[in-house]
């Protein structure tokens, strides 16, 4: 599979020459492999999911790593979590010497603890997503960005069949133990339906027959292996008006389609889904453009008890704010940025939010066009377009 430039390389690169070790979380099969490979072509590989090589650490740690070359690349290491300690004394020995060790892994939640406890000031801690719109113009909304998927789209269906598989026999097992997974993956189909909406988990728990808590197990297991992006309300100080829920969407378009049982382009554009896909889309790039840059993962959305709603807050540089309203239509109007004024004006009323608002309405274009204007505060354009405009 060809190669694409990712657009986190030159965080990464930086975080190597900074830090003796570099920790690179992300959902599984995201790239983080061949990024490394790339970037660091002298660096020794070990995969810490065979069964041996995971019989060999726990047996003698200090031999393992003697037998190391480095700089040394342990990929998805949550299996040895104990190998942090380990590390951080080799690390210990001599701090000044950067770049040494590598460290990837698919579950964001334990490999942080791992280097809370063992490798605070001595890691960097990087997130890779799936590809994104920025990186290639092959990344879609039916696709998405799994490297796999978008190289080759004849058998995207097989691979996300094959993918969901996968995940369900090794990601979710390590997290938790989910005895029924049948049912587990009813769940995902179900929480697909849901996709950018609030979310309710008692109307996800009643229909599986599970309890409420089972519920949030299952969804810490999502958000712990990187597949669901939970956005929170935005509240600026805004009284108790404002809905407390966050919206809840699938990291990956492609895997979302999927789910839902969406086959073809032709399927997608008829879907009753179409709208929410594509604003969990336009979620899943900007937080991609946010980590990629090394910035805080930051993204809110709007909705007051009286059904007023923006899809997306984004705050910028300076404390400026960008408000986006996600429209899957190919013909904007000015009709449809009408909530973005009406939040602009009530957040221009705080007296704690007076910083510059940017309003957009992104949709999808037939073919490339520049910004519509929409009236005097919002203006429509497609998403690569707001992405280069961001602050």
């Amino acid at each position: 599979m060809r190669y694409t430039p990712r657009d986190i390389s030159p965080i990464l690169l930086k975080a190597a020459r900074s830090f003796p070790a570099v920790v690179l979380t992300g959902p599984r099969r995201a790239g983080k492999t061949m990024l490394l490979r790339k970037l660091f072509p002298a660096a020794s590989y070990t995969l810490m999911e065979d069964p041996d090589v995971i019989a060999r650490v726990r047996a003698d740690p200090h031999g393992f790593l003697d037998g190391l070359r480095l700089p040394a690349a342990l990929d998805e290491v949550q299996n040895v979590p104990e190998i942090f300690s380990y590390v951080r004394s080799r690390i210990d020995r001599n701090p000044r010497r950067t770049g040494q060790w590598l460290l990837t892994g698919s579950q964001d939640a334990p490999l942080m603890q791992g280097v809370t406890e063992s490798m605070a000031g001595r890691a960097a801690m990087l997130q890779l997503y799936p590809l994104s719109t920025t990186e290639t113009p092959k990344v879609d909304l039916f696709l998405g960005g799994y490297p796999e998927a978008v190289a080759r789209p004849s058998i995207a269906s097989l691979w996300f069949s094959s993918y969901v598989q996968t995940y369900l026999e090794r990601d979710v097992r390590a997290v938790t133990n989910v005895r029924d997974l049948a049912t587990y993956r009813r769940f995902m189909a179900m929480l697909a339906t849901r996709h950018g909406q609030l979310l309710n988990r008692t109307d996800l728990a009643a229909p599986l027959g599970v309890s409420v808590p089972t519920i949030n197990q299952w969804l810490n297991v999502l958000e712990t292996t990187q597949q669901i992006l939970l956005v929170p309300p935005f509240h600026g100080h805004l009284g108790k008006r404002l809905v407390k829920s966050p919206k809840v969407y699938f990291m990956d378009s492609g895997l979302a389609c999927h789910l839902l049982g969406i086959a073809t382009r032709a399927e997608l554009a008829r879907s009753p889904f179409l709208g929410a896909l594509f604003e969990g889309f336009v979620a899943s790039e900007v937080v991609k453009r946010q980590v990629n840059k090394g910035m805080r993962r930051e993204l809110y959305h709007y909705r007051d008890e009286y059904g007023l709603e923006v899809d997306f807050i984004v705050p910028g540089k300076g404390g400026s704010l960008s408000l986006l309203e996600c429209k899957a239509t190919r013909t904007p109007l000015p009709s449809m940025a009408s909530p973005l004024v009406r939040v602009r004006d009530l957040l221009s009323e705080k007296q704690d939010i007076k910083h510059p608002m940017d309003l957009a309405l992104v949709y999808r274009p037939a073919l490339h066009k520049p910004p519509v204007s929409l009236g005097r505060w919002a203006k429509a354009m497609d998403l690569p377009t707001w992405l280069s405009k961001a602050k």
